[in-house]
């Protein structure tokens, strides 16, 4: 009957026979988390004969054996579990311990409680540590794993080694990154970390053995990234502020030879201002104001071999002005509803409008002919650019893509899918084949030959409505919220980040920019503003690499973070 079972307690004689075993366990256990140097004694004072424990790993387990246990078989059990966790890994055996250490009043360290584990396996750290810094023990890391035992390894990280490395990594000393390993098998202690300079040829020259057996432990290292080192660029501060549009001014173009500018907004007018009288804030820096469309002016574009302005506007119409005569001479229909971009070749006499029906026409400039609609968005193209080599046209969609097109087929060579919001705005340097694009989400580099990605300009929250770059490798961003940010184009490095202010008696959500261009000289810059004003910014004269210096520490910062996303 089990209810009725008893144990029967020991006899006199057996806790006679029992008491030795306990005590000289206990002497064992307690010499070992204490004196990890004489396991061998111990091993001669037990009467129970084991054998001779020299490998760090059989210290480590025995540093923690209960009474009345078995350390063979206590040692072999967990060997057994850590081999069925871990089967793949169980060569590579790795303990992390750190230093469970405080510091206390009056500078003195007070250990925590730990473990048995724990504490053996740092009176094992601190040996081997000891015996590296005499340079008792030294073994290149990364041999292979041939002469490894069934006994494993015991790696040990530490923190403080990782660290340093690191930093010394980033200055140009690539290490393998401060790990202690300890083998099982043949006691090799391996440590390669910033303070180790020995070498394979300084070993052998010492007389030193160089032992494989070694494991690569992998770090946490940056030093692979390339880090691009910015130009400086001076920063940028309003100058002039002009207020002759009754409404939004949503569009700006230079002529040729820079005299000049036109502007096109909301008020359904066209004004033209004299650049030079316009910069200085002159009265009279007004110079005609056109007359003509029925709905806000979206597009303005001066031609390089004629006297002509070209407008396009919401009410449908594309028109040309002749400057000469003010008076508008030839009219293109075709378009199904506004027009929101407006670009002309750069050497043929073509011109080609985008607009809300999702179609880019090309149009002949004299015959007032339709030459090609290249179709294939399924919304608004927002922004165009017209290159004198294929692909000749690229168009932004609020579809949020981005196609090449072959002008002489009309046909669409590459759609670019990398934005995930709508493409607003589009951009191309003078003296690169590349072009970027802006949307809400980021601004994306391109080559330009074949739609290649080269990177993203990453920090710029909102809408972007307008960018322009000048011959300097500035770039300019204008969002919907008022914000501009300043880039050096060739590495993406935001250098100045800005907010425009609303010409008092505007509302605070007036400050949107909507356009923007640099003058030919590349030392004006040209905003169209939601407060109804027209604001010109130039370079900050006083400024210097000493007075704005370049922050390398945040742009790396930024640099490692972008190089661990998967894009």
């Amino acid at each position: 009957d089990m209810s009725t079972m008893t144990t029967a307690a020991p006899t006199p004689s057996q806790q006679q026979q029992l008491a030795p075993l306990s005590a000289q366990t206990s002497l064992k256990r307690s010499r070992i988390l204490f004196d990890t140097s004489s396991s061998s004694s111990i091993n001669n004072t037990n009467t129970t004969a084991q054998t001779t424990t020299t490998t760090p790993l059989a210290a480590a387990t025995q540093a923690f054996v209960p009474p009345l246990f078995d350390s063979q078989l206590h040692q072999q059990t967990i060997k057994r579990k850590i081999r069925l966790q871990y089967p793949s890994e169980y060569s590579k055996l790795a303990f992390q311990a750190e230093e469970n250490e405080v510091d206390a009043e009056g500078g003195e360290k007070q250990q925590r409680k730990e473990t048995a584990t724990g504490r053996a396996v740092r009176e094992i750290r601190r040996e081997a540590l000891d015996r590296l810094r005499s340079g008792e023990d030294y073994v290149e890391a990364g041999g292979d794993n041939s002469d490894v035992g069934a006994e494993g390894r015991l790696v040990i990280h530490r923190e403080v080694d990782m660290k340093s490395s690191v930093m010394q990594s980033n200055q140009g000393d690539i290490g393998l990154g401060g790990a202690l390993i300890v083998s099982g098998s043949n006691n090799t202690t391996a440590f390669s970390g910033p303070n180790s300079t020995t070498t394979t040829e300084q070993q052998q020259q010492k007389g030193q053995p160089i032992r494989s057996g070694g494991i690569l432990v992998k770090r946490d290292d940056d030093s692979n990234t390339t880090i691009p080192t910015p130009k400086w660029h001076a920063p940028w501060k309003l100058s002039t502020v002009l207020s002759s549009h009754l409404g939004w001014v949503r569009s700006v173009a230079f002529d040729p030879h820079n005299t000049m500018f036109a502007t096109g907004g909301n008020d359904r007018v066209i004004k033209i201002f004299d650049l030079a009288k316009a910069c200085v804030a002159s009265p009279d820096a007004l110079k005609i104001t056109l007359t003509g469309h029925i709905s806000p002016v979206r597009g303005l574009a001066f031609s390089e071999r004629h006297p002509y302005l070209f407008s396009a506007g919401e009410d449908k119409l594309v028109k040309c002005w002749d400057l000469e005569t003010n008076q508008v001479i030839r009219h293109y229909h075709g378009h199904l509803s506004g027009v929101f971009a407006l670009k002309l070749h750069p050497t043929l006499d073509l011109l080609v409008t985008g607009g809300r029906d999702a179609v880019a026409r090309v149009w002949d400039m004299r015959t007032k002919h339709q030459v090609h609609c290249l179709t294939g968005h399924d919304n608004t193209v927002g922004a165009l650019l017209t290159k004198g080599t294929d692909p000749q046209i690229v168009t932004g969609s609020y579809d949020s893509t981005i196609k090449l097109w072959d002008l002489a087929a009309g046909k669409c060579m590459t759609t670019l899918t990398h934005h995930k919001k709508s493409v607003r705005a589009l951009a191309m340097p003078s003296y690169e084949n590349t072009f970027i694009s802006g949307a809400a989400d980021s601004l994306k580099k391109w080559v330009g030959s074949d739609g290649r990605f080269v990177k993203s300009f990453t920090g710029h929250k909102g809408v972007i409505n307008a960018m322009a770059v000048n011959d300097d490798g500035v770039l300019l961003s204008g969002a919907d919220d008022g914000s501009m940010n300043f880039w050096d184009y060739n590495t993406g490095h935001c250098f100045q980040q800005s907010m425009t202010v609303a010409q008092p008696g505007s509302l605070d959500a007036e400050n949107g920019i909507f356009a923007a261009e640099f003058d030919l000289t590349g030392t004006r810059l040209i905003t169209c503003e939601a407060d109804k004003t027209i604001k010109i910014w130039k370079e900050d004269e006083h400024a210097s690499e000493l007075t704005h210096p370049i922050d390398m520490k945040n742009w790396r910062k930024k640099c490692i973070a972008e190089a661990k996303k998967r894009y």
